[in-house]
């Protein structure tokens, strides 16, 4: 079964909070849903240790501290993905650092809700209600 990890890292921005996603290249991707950053695990690579040198490479931007966000399994694919939380450096400079996106930043998490791959949507609602405590 494929899985793979993720980070959805947030800070607060001028109109309120903002999450980190990417858009997938290539021009199948072109009118594709957006995606948290995400990747699979090397052999023997733990869940969260993947999705922070998944974050990295895609993005440039180095993970703190996380929660886990739970994991979803796509309807089609049967792929599971693995979500971990958590606030972005202070200083976090989104780019495109692989050859895998062609956008990477922080968008407010209302754009985000109609961005990100329908799937992936509960990851949003799943920080919200992370914050709230």
């Amino acid at each position: 079964m494929k899985q793979s990890a993720g980070t959805l890292l947030y800070r607060e921005g001028p109109t309120g909070l903002e999450v980190l996603i990417v858009h997938a290249s290539g021009n199948y991707n072109r009118g594709k849903p957006w995606s948290i950053p995400k990747g699979e695990p090397d052999s023997g690579e733990e869940l969260e240790a993947a999705a922070r040198r998944e974050t990295e490479e895609e993005t440039g931007v180095t993970a703190g501290e996380l929660i886990s966000l739970r994991s979803i399994q796509y309807t089609k694919s049967k792929k599971t993905v693995y979500a971990f939380g958590g606030p972005a450096p202070v200083d976090a400079a989104p780019t495109c650092a692989s050859w895998e996106v062609d956008q990477a930043r922080f968008v407010p998490i209302d754009e985000a809700k109609t961005l990100l791959h329908p799937e992936q949507r509960v990851f949003l609602d799943r920080l919200i209600e992370h914050l709230k405590k």
